[in-house]
């Protein structure tokens, strides 16, 4: 019997290792979709997905059309006769009339515990929750939004002070490992997937730029989590002297203090300390505009915050 041809969907890094699974384990990969190249930098050139330059340096076939919705791209993909077609992170919908050409499956590495967490963030969703714990889902593509029945998961456990890039990171390492465990047993057909508990399901949406500015007015832990959540990005920030301070890494401490929530009580090597709505928040590494991130320590260098009042308009 041949192998069975594969095509791999995905576009940002977090698909990578995915890819590179497939890549080491010799299936018959004949195509790669990404989304097309966008502009990007301040000189706005086109540049290419993270992916697409993973696939060229692998010697696959990079496909990327603008949408799969064009019947022209659903022929294209067609003719390539796929037996499975396995996504991660690709970012574009597929339509009924694209899932229903590969011959044996459309499967998705998700990065949360289904049905927890469907959507278009999960990662920054589960942080900015406070949950125990996240992981990967092997789930079967269907036309509902991350509704498929599940093959296999994974759990990672969220250690408190993980930022988003490194839950990202481990994610994508664990999402590779549980697709090449569960790749042999679904060609073989030795694993039915279980359909989710719809009643459990909850959103990840999609983030705003309001999600990214800090309210003083909540608690410190709640803060800590929005910080951590956002770096590497989108980066959460605070309003500041007519200007914007990006906060790139803090930890909410225990402390009862009299003054207004946004009030920097004091500042130190060790981190600036911000009145919240419940505790302190210690900033401990900050970034102003046009410049780059830094240590507290080297912030304060050139500038001082004591006594004054963040996100305050």
């Amino acid at each position: 019997m041949d192998a069975p041809r594969l095509v791999f969907a995905g576009t940002p890094e977090f698909a990578i290792p995915s890819l590179q699974a497939l890549l080491d384990d010799d299936y018959s990969l004949v195509a790669v979709y990404t989304q097309p190249d966008r502009p990007a930098g301040r000189g706005r050139q086109l540049r290419a997905s993270p992916l697409k330059a993973h696939a060229q340096a692998a010697g696959v076939p990079v496909y990327q059309p603008l949408t799969l919705r064009d019947p022209a791209a659903q022929a294209e993909f067609a003719a390539l006769q796929p037996d499975l077609l396995v996504v991660a992170a690709y970012g574009l919908i597929l339509p009924p009339e694209v899932l229903a050409i590969p011959r044996l499956d459309c499967i998705n590495v998700h990065a949360s515990l289904l049905p927890r967490w469907r959507g278009a963030a999960p990662i920054h969703r589960v942080l900015l929750a406070g949950d125990a714990e996240t992981g990967i889902s092997i789930m079967r593509m269907e036309a509902g939004l991350d509704t498929g029945p599940v093959f296999a998961q994974a759990v990672l456990p969220i250690e408190r002070g993980m930022t988003g890039g490194e839950v990202h990171d481990a994610l994508a390492r664990l999402g590779a490992l549980t697709l090449q465990a569960t790749l042999p047993e679904r060609l073989a057909g030795r694993l039915a997937p279980q359909p989710q508990d719809a009643a459990l399901a909850t959103y990840a949406t999609k983030l705003s730029k309001a999600d990214l500015e800090l309210d003083w007015n909540r608690p410190a832990l709640e803060l800590e989590r929005q910080v951590l959540a956002f770096n590497p990005h989108p980066v959460a920030y605070t309003r500041f002297d007519e200007s914007i301070l990006r906060i790139w890494r803090a930890v909410a401490e225990e402390e009862s203090v009299a003054a207004r929530p946004g009030t920097v009580l004091r500042e130190g090597p060790l981190g600036i300390v911000v009145v919240t709505g419940s505790g302190v928040l210690r900033l401990t590494e900050v970034q102003l505009p046009g410049g780059k991130p830094l240590p507290v320590a080297a912030f304060l260098n050139s500038r001082r915050l004591v006594g004054q009042r963040l996100g305050a308009a």
